[in-house]
């Protein structure tokens, strides 16, 4: 009797320790220093090999220790762009926003998003937008149309997020301080006049007697409140610039505002006859360069008319290169005209930003304390300058 063959078993399938090998030898980049002796094939090869390009490849160092490099994507445009659309393909979007910031940081490719073939492969962001903006001045003709479309990307996309909420808030400020005392009964607001009348609660009949009735003013066309935005177009401030000409356009489609929006470095300029459109308020923009914010200040006083409705919003990192105390004095007067006014640091989601803190501490000296204001907030922070309430500064 023959003895019957054995089953054969199939191979065992990559285990938890071979995953763990595998994610630790696209860490370290391979080489003899990585120690996983794990050989990388198909998706995974071309994943290292695009993060090798940017960041280094096998025994390589960071440049920023002083230590040699050997990353690289080559001198010419379409490398780089084949190389974006790899990170695109392997990558999700928000890693490859970073990798992109990356690239132009550590590899100086600046100069190459002026390359039409290489502007249609990125992944549109803010930062991206703020790059475009800061070359504006050097970009060839044949560039400027792909890079607008870049810019009208993101822009649309930071519409679709902040306008609806921003229109909807402000326009609950904008009535809530219009309230008159002898509102038409479709104009009372029911909840505030049962708060004030509290103390004229009938038990035996379980009813209120509204003495005094509160209500929203008619939402008329006319402008109940003008707001100034007054911008800092330095380069640190490209995010800020961006975020701040969405929001002037929306503000600017309110009828009952009056929205101007200047921007400035060492010179002023008032971009308010295009805020129709956000995009043209970009590249009506110069980043870089100096700032000379009390230049700035003294153009945005000349053109208020109505300083009780007035709010005026400087968006500025307060590194002044102009004149400190003359600065001070002008806002000091502005808030003493009845003007609300509102300084942040910042209007992105970048976090803490460097800033001026001898500037800030004289500016909440005055009663305008300087703080950092993510996109989301804004629009409560105007909400709460319109109606004259304290603002929801952040706290840290």
């Amino acid at each position: 009797m023959s003895t019957p063959a054995p089953e054969s078993v199939p191979p065992a399938g990559p285990g938890p320790d071979d995953e763990r090998l595998r994610r630790w030898r696209l860490v370290l980049g391979g080489g003899e220093a990585d120690g996983t002796g794990r050989a990388l094939s198909g998706t995974d090869a071309a994943m290292d090999a695009a993060l090798a390009a940017l960041y280094g490849g096998p025994g390589s160092a960071d440049r920023r220790t002083g230590r040699d490099r050997s990353a690289g994507l080559g001198g010419s445009a379409p490398s780089v762009a084949r190389w974006l659309g790899d990170i695109r393909t392997y990558f999700p979007s928000s890693v490859v926003q970073v990798m992109q910031r990356d690239a132009i940081d550590r590899l100086g490719l600046a100069t190459l998003l002026l390359e039409p073939e290489m502007l249609t492969a990125v992944e549109p962001d803010v930062h991206l937008v703020g790059t475009l903006l800061s070359l504006n001045k050097a970009m060839p003709e044949t560039t400027k149309e792909t890079a607008r479309a870049v810019v009208r990307t993101v822009v649309e996309q930071l519409e679709k997020r902040l306008a609806a909420r921003t229109r909807t808030t402000l326009t609950g400020a904008l009535d809530r301080s219009a309230r008159i005392s002898r509102p038409r009964h479709r104009d009372i607001d029911w909840d505030r006049t049962i708060r004030a009348n509290l103390a004229h609660y009938l038990p035996e009949h379980r009813t209120i007697v509204p003495e005094r009735l509160i209500g929203y003013g008619r939402a008329a066309q006319s402008v109940k409140k003008e707001v100034v935005l007054c911008i800092d177009q330095s380069g640190s401030m490209a995010a800020s610039v961006v975020y701040a000409s969405v929001f002037g356009a929306v503000l600017a489609s309110m009828r009952s505002l009056a929205t101007r929006l200047v921007v400035f470095d060492t010179a002023v300029v008032d971009l308010t006859d295009q805020l129709d459109d956000p995009v043209d308020v970009l590249f009506g923009t110069q980043l870089g360069g100096g700032t000379d914010i009390n230049r700035a200040l003294a153009y945005c006083q000349s053109r208020i008319t109505r300083p009780a409705d007035t709010v005026v919003v400087l968006i500025s990192d307060l590194y002044e290169g102009g004149i400190r105390d003359e600065m001070l004095k002008r806002v000091a007067a502005m808030k003493a005209s009845g003007v609300q006014f509102v300084s942040l640091l910042a209007l992105s989601d970048e976090g803490a930003p460097a800033y001026d803190r001898d500037h800030a501490a004289a500016l909440a000296a005055l009663g305008a304390p300087a703080f950092a204001c993510t996109p989301d907030l804004f629009p409560e922070v105007m909400a709460a300058a319109l109606e004259k309430r304290p603002l929801p500064i952040p706290e840290g």
